[in-house]
């Protein structure tokens, strides 16, 4: 309503009964006056409750007129799973939030990082895809960023520099998986968690321990990513043979640093076969797939492009897992009973409770044969080393 009409409703509550009736001499102009007056005073009422509204909107929204990104959309913009990314401003995280905002399975994304995710957060939410984008940063927020979530991807640490091992990391990582997963127990103990976090080898079992501890584990929902490795044996074998990567499956079993990394040539599909030269150029290019390109970066990095393909790759298996999806195989590193050893990558079945079923080995060659017992004994040293840091 204008000011103009609230002056001119004004003016006609404010005119003098007697002096209206007294030029007219009319009773029913009189009547009339009344009708008027009470008219006025309901439109003028109904204007200052909507103004009142109005401003008690406005104090709501806060001092700006622009909503609080944090309160748009609060509820997703598609369909699909609640995704926590831990580690998310990092040199995985950050393509691996890229690639999981395009992911047409994910309705909520939630950053994480210890520095600069607000950053990345606000880079990455820009991109017009379903998924709304939320940023949390530093440990005071990791309870929020966990709350709810369906699947939780975790790439946090350092990364590998030139001449520096897996092992060599573990003293700096083992603690920040260890601080991460206490509170996923806290926050969101049903979630599927996928963990990147090298080494493996032994950021699983510490994982399993701490789970362990908040009486929440269940083996099905800890995958330890090894898709790189498959990614990588897949890419290598297809440049051998002369196929398209995506036509070729090759199983990567046991772990996922160095000799534990034992690729079975002999079930690559489709089928084929390869010359004893082949078969030892190939293992040992997937095996040290890792120091290829931190060499090759020449102290800028280490493979993180193609980690966070991979990553993102397992994490959609397990996302139509979680939907239900049949017939949805991948490799991971997964609580086990196929070898003698607590954890052990082998093909497993996901479903809506993670790790469904663990399959077997299938046959080996000699070859093979004799790289599973390599393979096993220094994982063997890397579980236990895992396990004896979480018990400390």
């Amino acid at each position: 309503m204008s000011i103009c009409t609230l002056r001119s409703l004004n003016l006609a509550q404010s005119l003098p009964l007697c002096t209206i009736s007294s030029h007219s001499g009319h009773r029913g102009i009189t009547e009339l006056v009344f009708i008027v007056q009470f008219l006025a005073n309901s439109v003028l009422m109904a204007a200052v409750t909507a103004e009142n509204l109005i401003i008690e909107c406005a104090k709501q929204m806060g001092e700006s007129s622009i909503l609080r990104q944090a309160n748009c959309r609060a509820k997703g913009a598609a369909p699909g799973f609640k995704v926590a990314i831990l580690g998310a401003a990092g040199g995985i995280g950050q393509p691996l939030a890229m690639l999981m905002k395009i992911n047409p399975l994910v309705s909520v994304l939630h950053l994480y990082d210890v520095v600069n995710s607000p950053g990345v957060t606000a880079d990455i939410s820009h991109m017009d895809t379903g998924a709304v984008v939320r940023g949390f940063l530093k440990q005071e927020q990791l309870a929020s960023a966990l709350t709810g979530m369906d699947l939780v991807i975790i790439p946090a640490g350092v990364p590998r520099k030139p001449g520096m091992t897996r092992d060599d990391l573990f003293n700096i990582n083992a603690g920040i998986v260890r601080t991460l997963c206490e509170g996923i127990a806290k926050c969101c103990p049903k979630a599927i968690v996928n963990l990147i976090s090298n080494p493996v080898n032994s950021t699983v079992p510490i994982a399993a321990e701490v789970f362990k501890k908040a009486g929440t584990y269940d083996p099905k929902r800890l995958l330890g990513v090894t898709m790189l490795d498959v990614v990588r044996a897949n890419t290598f074998v297809a440049e051998v043979l002369g196929l398209d990567p995506r036509e070729v499956d090759v199983p990567v079993v046991g772990g996922h640093a160095g000799v534990t990394i034992l690729p079975l040539l002999s079930q690559v599909k489709p089928p084929c076969s390869f010359t004893p030269e082949e078969t030892e150029y190939l293992t040992n290019r997937i095996q040290n797939g890792g120091t290829e390109v931190v060499e090759a970066k020449a102290g800028a990095g280490s493979a993180t492009l193609s980690m966070a393909y991979a990553a993102v790759k397992f994490a959609d298996a397990c996302l139509r897992g979680i939907r239900g999806d049949k017939d949805v195989v991948a490799c991971a590193f997964v609580d086990s009973q196929v070898t003698e050893l607590p954890f052990f990558a082998t093909k497993v079945r996901l479903g809506p409770n993670g790790a469904e079923e663990v399959y077997q080995l299938g046959p080996l060659n000699a070859y093979e044969r004799a790289g599973l017992e390599k393979a096993k004994k220094e994982l063997a040293e890397s579980i236990q080393k895992g396990i004896s840091f979480a018990r400390k």
